[in-house]
């Protein structure tokens, strides 16, 4: 089995919802699984830390599922145009992955949600990139053709996927940020086998 690592960061749920839709779209692909993963909140309080193991939901990811993963999806709300702090401190500590080539032509993919339409998604989904290209990662995006990319009304970039989730954060996700979420996985986990067995 390949195993694509779906990352992600999620204060109000957008973004997580849109990480569930996106491991769709990786299981959907013969012999590959989605490892969903997201990182602990980034706290004012010095003092203050996160437990081990999550209350509720999806568990912390480590350094061994970064090293582990045929490929990755890396999905954050938008913090004023750019990637939210807790993902960006999670790769601040990854030299030792970088060091060792880890991620070194494994593809990866990104996603966000924003609360407008124009809240900062291709700047962000931008930044993403940079880090995982540091990595010598594969950049995966999203074509025109074939997707739902040419008419979307709401979320969706050529540079990944995306939601608009309204000022309330309670918008419901349109079928075409649906689709185009798991044609992300989908593109992803595709790579991944092909590169490995090109590798074989």
């Amino acid at each position: 089995m390949k195993q694509i690592l779906v990352l992600y960061y999620s204060r109000h749920g957008s973004t997580k919802e849109l990480a569930s839709h996106v491991s769709r779209g990786v299981e959907s692909v013969d012999k590959c699984e989605a490892l969903v993963r997201t990182v602990p909140a980034i706290s004012a309080v010095s003092e203050a830390t996160e437990p081990d193991i999550p209350r509720d939901g999806d568990i912390y990811v480590s350094p061994d599922d970064l090293e582990k993963c045929h490929g990755l999806i890396l999905g954050s709300p938008t913090r004023f145009g750019t990637i939210a702090s807790p993902l960006k401190y999670f790769f601040d500590q990854t030299s030792a992955q970088w060091l060792a080539g880890a991620l070194k032509d494994k593809p990866a993919a990104v996603f966000t949600s924003t609360g407008s339409m124009h809240g900062g998604q291709e700047s962000t989904l931008l930044g993403m990139m940079l880090p995982l290209i540091h990595h010598g990662m594969v950049i995966v995006g999203l074509p025109f053709s074939g997707s739902s990319l040419g008419h979307t009304q709401s979320g969706g970039t050529p540079y990944g996927a995306s939601h608009v989730a309204g000022g309330d954060n309670n918008t419901a996700f349109s079928t075409d940020e649906i689709q185009l979420g798991r044609l992300l996985g989908e593109r992803v986990a595709k790579l991944a086998v092909a590169i490995h067995r090109t590798e074989c």
